[in-house]
Order: C-alpha cells, then structure tokens, then sequence
C-alpha cells in the first residue's frame, strides 16, 4: 500500500457511530496481535491540559532513558503528528505498513455494519508502530471522555484527568460530575489516578476511584507558578508526595504548573525517577500551539483555547503583557460554546473571524454576530484563516498584540505561516523529476502527466487543500506545471510540485498577490525559493558570510561568497581523527594559528568526542579542556567557536571569548538557547538523534526523505532558538551528517544541501573524514579526498560554513570552484 492510498483509506473512514465502547478497537488489535500486550501505556484525559501533559511525561521518561510512544490529536499540520517515538513522527512506511494490515479487517466490520471510526482505527495504527518500535512506554492523550475512548482498549499502567469543564454534552454528560465520572474511568487497577481537578469535579472522581491530587494549598502535590522568565517561560515548584522540584518550563501559566506536576507524578508511577531528571525532562518539554509566541514586535500568541474553561485562562495569561491594541483572529467549531469563549476572552479593538478549512468549523456569519452581539465595536471577516492572521499582522503596529485562538485547527492553519516549507528542488532531468514527485507522493498517473514539465526551476509547498486548487490553477494558467500529492488530508497540508520559468512563477506569484493575503504570504516564499524580489529585501533574503558574534559581521571574510571554513580543533584524547594531538595549549594554539593561516575563518574547539560509543566528558572537565585555549585564541583574526552540547560549558567559553556555540545536540540541553541568547552569540543548530553517536539507535533513524525530514524537524529546533530570544541570522543549520544516519542517507543530504536554505538561516557542513566515507570504499586515513571533493561541491550549492580538518586542502578546493565562476 503506497502512502497516498493509506492517507485515502483513513480519509474515508467514519468521525463518529452510534455504538459506544472499546469492543471495536480491541477487536483490531486482536487481529494485529495484540500489540499494545508489549509494552505499558499511561493514559491523560481531561477538559484541557491533556495535550500539554503528555508532552511533559513524554519529555521526563525520555530524559531517565526510556523509548516512548506518544500518542496526541489533533495534528497542526501533518496527520502522522499524533503518533510519535522518542520524538520523531511515525514513518509514511510503517503507517500504511500498519494500515494495509487493519484494511481487510475494517472493511469487513464495515459491511457487518460495526465498521471503526478514523480515530480508533489510527489509535490502533498508533499501538502496533509503538510495539515495533519497541517502546519501552506509551504516552495515550484520551480522545473524548474516558470510558468509551479507543485508547480505554489498553489496560493502563498509570492515568491522569487534568481537568474537567462542560464539553461534549452530548457524548459525556450535561454537569460537570457526569464528566468527571466518566474521565475517571480511565484510572488503573492498582494505583490512584493523578487528577488536577477541583471542587465538584474532584468529588465526583473521588466517588470512583482513589486519586493523589495536585494544585493548590490542599493538593497531594502543591504545583505553584513562581513567576516566568524573559524567555517566555513559566518558573514552577511542585512539592509533596517526595516530590520537590524547581525549574522552568516552557509553557507558561499556573495550570501548566499543575499540568507539570501531573506529568512528574505519572512518570515517578511508572518508573523511579528522581527530582533532578524530572526538572531536566519539563524544562525541554515544548508543545507548539499552546499560548506559542511567535513574534514580539507586535506580540504574536497562537492558542488552541477552544471551551470558555481555556479561554478564560488564556485571558489571564494575555493580562500578563504590555500592549495598546488587542487584534483577536478567531475561528471556532460548530459544536462549541461560542457565546461563553467570546465572554472569558479580553474585548479585542478589532475581531477578525474566520473559518478553519474543517467541515465542523461554524460559519464567519455566526461568528461574527456572536461578536457583534457582545458589543465589540469592530468585526471583521476573512476568507481563511491565514488571510484572517494577514489582515491583523498588516494591522496591527509594533507594540499591539495579535492573539488567535478559538480551537487547534485555527492554530494549525495559522501556524504554516511561520513553519510551512517552501524549498528550491534541482530539477535536471526526467529522473529528478520522478525523484521529487515521488518524495511528494504524487499518485502514478498524476506523476506521469506531470513529469517532463517538472524539469527545471522547481519547488514545492506544503499549503492547505483549498490553497492547494487555487495555486493549481493559476499555475498552470502561468505557463507552468503543479503536480498536486495524493497524501494530503481534508484537515492538513498538502504538498505541491510547482516548475516553470522564472516568467512562469513571475505570472504565478502576481496573480496570488491579488487573490487574498493569505496566498500573498505564499507568494512571497514563493519568491524567495525562486531567486525573485521579496519587498523589503532580493531573493531568500537569508545571510551569507562566515559566523560570528552577530551574525558574522566580525569575522574575516564576512563580504566574501566563498563559504567559510570551520577548522577543526579537538582538544580530546578520543576524537575519531585528530584525537590526543593538541591536549596541551600550546600545541592547540599553535595549530589554531595554522588553521587561520591556511583560510581558516573559524577555529572550532571541541573537547568532547562525538564519536561513535565515546564516553561522555563530565562539564567541569570539558570546562577546562576548552576555556583556557578559548581564551588563548580570542584575537586570532578568525570567529572562535565552541563545539559542546552543554549550556555551562558554552556559558565559560562564551564568557571566555568565543563568537559561536556549535551544539551537536540542536539545542537539547534546555539552557543552552538561553545562554547562545544572553550572549547574543551565533549557534549552529545541528541535527541528530543522539550523542555521542549510539550505532544501537539507528532502528530510531527511519527516515522517508532524509532531507525533507531533517528540514522539518530543523524548523522547529529554530524555532525554539527563536522562542529564546536569539535572531534567525545568528542560527546556522547543520543537517548532521553521520548522525543517526546511513551512509546513503548522508550522501543525499549532501546531494541537496541547498534545501536547507528554505530554513532562511545560513548552512554548514561537517563532513570532514567522517565513516560515511567508507561506503565508497575510502577507510580512516583515506578520507581526504572525497572530503575535499564534497567541500568543492557544498561551495558550489551554496554552502555557508564548511567544517573541515584539512584546511589548506579544503580551502584550495573552494579557490578552484570560484576560479571556474560555479560558487553558489
């Protein structure tokens, strides 16, 4: 079953039935052979939390070494969101692996008239990729209620109920007790249920279960908000139950305090875990679209609020900040209590209303009268939800607030303004275009009418569906081709192919200009893959020039093309190439003034190894291995950067003199982006599953387009660092090659590095004598060529920091691709 046919098959499938329980879904995992028996599950219900729950359990038993399955709903832009392993979605492989496996079955209950519903069909599609990823748990965020959810199919080991408000009367109840009686269905046999609830709700969960509670004063667990911090965090103490923990976290407000003590209550019930990893595993638990700032000038907010319960917390979280005007976009469903939501939020100067691209989504119409009857003295409309965020970022002056809220699938569509990727394909012969069509899954027959125009200027563009026929059609009135993917569904994006001539996407971009502003958004990224003018800037607009403090203004060469060289400088008894040659200072300096000498425009220092199985370096001692060659190399006249995963080691180097943080991890010590930002340093935010390299992990390495994936999973690491307070121009991305990769998977990102560019950041490389080498027959100490071969074609795509051993060697290779006038 090819991917597209999957995603159809689960587009076809019923949102809802009139028979209530879990005999369904436990009749599917019985015939995929019982796969959720192979591994223990948590399950977190509640009104509102259970998202943010989820991720924080997940983030603290993958921090004390566990595998973890996550399980969550809705997605914001991509349907395999929901279900992931040690963070990293479920392939397009193994999901139509697993949904060709459930067809017969699910066609056959549907003529016996008892056919599964799209959510318990992917809930078992979740369980049996969690048993072949053999996760060691899974983390299930509870659909609707309790009792009857698909995920009740599992016998939990630990569960929670976050909180309880009016919602889904229809399904659960019409008082909050009702509800609350059937969340708590959800609880184990043999240990409490961890509950956030209060007053009546809480009385009602005590009446069916034992439960340890977490909140206020007279909580099992006092979760308390002691304030937030600059970086748009919450600081949070959570004390009781042996339990008594101080950190921050990233998502802000006093029910995510609460929230965090469920989540280190669920993970202390499953596994002995101790306060110290408990704080590490909240303080990295980041959960898009919940009070996300995307923007400061004028402040952003995107929430999923979507019953007046969250509305009314997210107008106290709002009352937090400073701003004149308040822009509100809001989109809501049919089924929710528009009156109550539009009551608990702030009165905005001007409401924008407009409807997600979801058939449950409510009319703009009644939207607007809602607001209209509530007194706001300006209404307005939108065509969608992104010309909706359009009008009010165009609105809004620098020191308003835009705030839009009013349910996920708003988020989600608003979202792929600051996440949608829009990225240049090299397109040369019919081949590639079959390549990139296929990447794209776009279906045989499409793919064949399509390809001989997909030769040339290409890219592609994940919008939503409605976007999708639009741009379609005026492409091709362009003179151009758009080859539209069988993979998308009606709630996400869906991918496109578009080629043409420079004339073509010209014609195309103008015409989307003057259709609405959400398409002009596109437009202009649009541009910027192509090579035309975007106002206020040429091209992509993304920096070149080496990297240093500020974006690279004080390093040598920053007016140059040529990328920059990183030279290599391990001050390690273990590295995989130069490992115990420069320990003393002296000897490091001395080959660090060789370095620049020979062209280097960046000494790099590292004093851990990365390589495969080496032993980590405690921080103390990585201190004082880099620090005092930092401090010696500090007037060189290169950037001096320092390659650690460790915020206080980059903290002593920076302080020391260092312009740039290299971190391997991409920022997966929670500090690390806050001291890069305190700096105000560059980082090189680079991609990987684990370091040092663990070659046991490479079962957690499934990729589908290695370059599509790792730009993906990028985005959202710069967007962290972003989050933090460190500017796009001073990020760097680095696909990590040889990093939980195979070799051919490394050789492709190579292949395509100029992708990378669709992140708007610079791109380096780090290639230099690594075991991907081996694949071409060249073994350790015959690897200098084919580094110096891909150094000449990373200068000629493009590349902005090459990281090398060999400098001279490497730094010839790139004066000969400029000599020939081929420098990207």
């Amino acid at each position: 079953m090819d991917y597209f046919e999957a995603m159809e098959f689960l587009a076809g499938l019923p949102h809802s039935r009139p028979k209530l329980g879990t005999d369904t879904t436990e009749r599917m995992l019985d015939h995929l052979g019982s796969p959720h028996e192979s591994f223990d599950a948590l399950q977190v219900a509640g009104s509102n939390g259970k998202g943010s729950t989820a991720r924080m359990v997940e983030s603290v038993l993958r921090e004390a070494g566990l595998r973890v399955g996550l399980y969550t709903s809705p997605d914001l832009a991509d349907l395999r969101e929901r279900i992931r392993v040690d963070g990293r979605k479920v392939t397009k492989a193994a999901l139509s692996e697993h949904v060709a496996a459930l067809r017969p079955h699910v066609v056959g209950r549907t003529i016996a008239g008892d056919g599964p519903t799209f959510f318990e069909v992917l809930t078992a599609v979740a369980l049996a990729n969690f048993a072949d990823r053999d996760v060691d748990v899974a983390v299930l965020e509870v659909g609707i209620g309790g009792r009857y959810d698909a995920t009740s199919a599992v016998d939990p080991v630990a569960s929670a109920v976050t909180s309880v408000s009016l919602e889904h009367a229809d399904l659960l109840g019409d008082t909050v007790e009702e509800i609350a009686r059937d969340k708590a269905q959800v609880a184990p046999g043999d240990r409490p249920l961890v509950t956030g609830a209060t007053g009546a709700a809480l009385g009602a969960i005590r009446e069916e279960t034992d439960v340890v509670t977490v909140g206020g004063e007279d909580a099992d667990v006092r979760a308390v908000e002691e304030g937030t911090t600059d970086g748009f965090e919450s600081r949070v103490s959570l004390s009781g139950e042996d339990l008594d923990v101080e950190t921050a976290i990233p998502l802000l407000g006093a029910h995510q305090a609460t929230n965090a003590g469920v989540a280190a209550l669920l993970a202390r019930q499953v596994a002995g875990i101790d306060d110290a990893t408990i704080e590490r595993g909240l303080r990295g638990a980041h959960w898009p679209g919940r009070f996300e700032v995307m923007e400061t000038e004028p402040l952003v907010v995107l929430d999923g609020a979507h019953n007046p319960a969250a509305c009314g917390t997210l107008a106290t979280l709002l009352d937090r900040f400073d701003y004149d005007d308040l822009h509100l976009v809001f989109g809501a469903m049919r089924d929710k209590d528009h009156d109550g939501m539009r009551a608990a939020l702030p009165t905005p100067d001007v409401a924008t209303v407009c409807r997600p691209a979801v058939d449950r989504a409510e009319t703009t119409e009644v939207l607007a009268a809602a607001f209209e009857a509530d007194g706001s003295d300006r209404v307005e409309t939108a065509g969608s939800v992104a010309s909706g965020v359009e009008q009010a970022l165009t609105a809004a002056g620098a020191d308003d607030c835009v705030l839009i809220t009013g349910s996920l699938y708003t988020v989600s569509e608003a979202r792929d303004r600051w996440t949608r990727p829009t990225v240049p394909a090299e397109v040369r012969s019919v081949a590639d275009a079959r390549d990139v069509l296929d990447r794209a899954d776009v279906p045989p027959g499409r793919a064949r009418r399509t390809v001989e125009g997909t030769v040339g200027r290409t890219v592609t563009v994940e919008v939503r569906p409605g976007q999708a026929e639009t741009i379609r059609v005026e492409t091709l009135g362009a003179g151009g081709e758009c080859a539209v993917s069988g993979a998308g569904s009606p709630d996400g994006r869906v991918e496109l192919v578009l080629s043409g001539t420079l004339d073509a996407f010209r014609d195309l971009v103008a015409a989307l200009d003057a259709d609405s502003p959400g398409l002009g958004r596109i437009a202009d990224e649009i541009r910027g893959a192509v090579g035309l003018p975007v106002e206020g800037g040429t091209g992509s607009g993304i920096p070149r020039g080496p990297a240093g403090s500020g974006g690279g203004d004080d390093a040598r060469g920053s007016e140059d093309d040529r990328p920059t060289l990183m030279g290599v400088l391990n001050v390690t008894p273990d590295s995989f190439h130069d490992g115990g040659e420069y320990l003393a200072v002296d000897d490091a300096v001395a080959h660090a003034e060789r370095m620049v000498e020979e062209g280097a425009g960046i000494v790099d220092v590292g004093g851990e190894s990365t390589r495969p199985g080496a032993d980590p370096v405690p921080p103390d001692e990585e201190r004082d291995r880099v620090v005092p060659v930092v401090e010696a190399i500090a007037d060189l006249d290169a950037a001096v950067s320092v390659d650690t995963r460790k915020a206080a080691v980059a903290d002593a180097a920076l302080s020391a003199g260092a312009d740039l943080v290299n971190d391997v991890t991409g920022l997966g010590d929670p500090e690390m982006r806050h001291v890069v930002a305190d700096h105000d340093a560059s980082v090189v935010v680079m991609h990987s599953l684990s370091v040092p390299v663990d070659p046991d992990r490479r079962d957690a390495a499934a990729y589908d387009d290695p370059v599509g994936d790792v730009i993906e999973e990028l985005a959202e690491r710069v967007l962290v660092a972003e989050r933090a307070g460190i500017d796009r121009g001073n990020v760097i991305v680095d696909p990590g090659v040889g990093f939980g990769k195979e070799a051919a998977e490394s050789f492709e990102l190579i292949a395509r590095i100029e992708e990378l560019r669709s992140l708007g950041c610079r791109v380096m490389l780090g290639h230099s004598h690594k075991s991907l080498f081996d694949a071409i027959d060249c073994p350790s100490g015959e690897r200098l060529a084919p580094t110096v071969a891909v150094t000449a074609m990373a200068a000629e795509a493009g590349v902005d920091v090459v990281r090398v051993h060999d400098v001279a060697e490497n730094a010839a290779a790139i004066r000969a691709v400029e000599a020939a006038g081929r420098l990207g």
